[in-house]
């Protein structure tokens, strides 16, 4: 596992997902959320991955009900390597609101402070000036390590930490082969500010691991229009590009398109899992090093699909 140090924290350069944990819109059903989640941040945690992130939505709040009560069966200094990263929603970003969240997910966590925590989306009825403002006492007393935003531009996360006056380390934003928007101007600014761009989705809901081939497309991923036949075929030649390198590694499709965006500069990835071959197959990306030639082929592929 490689790790990267960026505003402070150091974490590996996959993480956990666990939007599915608990989600009904994932259709994974009680047995996932029950018994193989647990199993999955367990062994998380044996394959060196120190990034595991939540939200109080995803469940909602099971999911982090289900990391606290797995995460109370390690001793303090296990704990300690850990980087546990939840968000709230700025509903109504007032300080004893955004207080009483914290303390929701401080309690479910069975933690005394969060490790890092985002602002979950920019609220259109709300600035990021005031979402911040309500965020900065909770810094101040210690309830909160370190602050992130989710789904922020360049230009609010600049603005997000002048309100909040210090650090806002990390942006959590969609981010694969499938949507390489953010190489274009929050990873620049990540790498010039010592900051985290975070890739959620990094391989585009299963599409880029073969998900759709092989059958199991349902819940949220049957909204997607590119699991249909027309998707499919507009996602040959990336499909094909990604197929080809992932057997010069002896490597995975998964593996592959973790590595694209790994090959980023503080950047990290943090894909789910449904099974633990899943998981040590993402884990086992982060030790997966492109050739700058098969990076540029892969981008040039990406580019072409949102463009065309």
């Amino acid at each position: 596992m490689r790790y990267v140090e960026a505003g402070g924290p150091l974490v590996s350069r996959i993480g956990l997902g666990t939007w599915q944990f608990g989600s009904r819109e994932w259709g994974y059903g009680e047995t996932y959320a029950s018994q193989v989640a647990p199993v999955l941040v367990r062994r998380a945690i044996e394959l060196g991955i120190t990034l595991i992130d939540t939200a109080e939505a995803y469940g909602p709040a099971r999911s982090e009900r289900i990391i606290g009560a797995t995460l109370a069966e390690f001793p303090a200094e296990e704990r300690a390597r850990l980087v546990i990263a939840t968000k709230f929603l700025p509903i109504a970003p007032a300080e004893p609101i955004l207080a009483w969240q914290a303390a929701g997910s401080r309690r479910r966590l069975g933690v005394d402070t969060l490790d890092l925590y985002y602002a979950h989306w920019p609220n259109p009825l709300v600035s990021v000036r005031r979402v911040m403002q309500a965020v900065r006492p909770l810094v101040d007393t210690g309830v909160v390590r370190r602050v992130g935003v989710s789904n922020y531009s360049v230009g609010q996360w600049r603005t997000a930490e002048r309100a909040l006056r210090s650090p806002v380390v990390a942006n959590q934003v969609r981010f694969s082969l499938l949507s390489p928007g953010p190489a274009r101007d929050l990873v620049p600014y990540a790498a010039t500010a010592d900051r985290l761009v975070v890739a959620y989705s990094p391989l585009g809901q299963g599409l880029l691991s073969g998900v759709a081939a092989a059958g199991t497309v349902r819940g949220l991923r049957a909204r997607n229009p590119l699991f249909r036949p027309r998707g499919q075929q507009r996602l040959t030649p990336l499909v094909d590009a990604v197929r080809e390198i992932a057997a010069a590694h002896d490597a995975t499709a998964a593996q592959i398109a973790l590595a694209w965006v790994l090959h980023h500069p503080n950047t990290v990835a943090i894909p789910g899992a449904r099974t633990i071959e899943q998981l040590e197959e993402n884990a086992a990306a982060a030790d997966l090093v492109l050739s700058d030639a098969e990076f540029a082929r892969l981008s040039a592929a990406a580019e072409a699909l949102v463009s065309g």
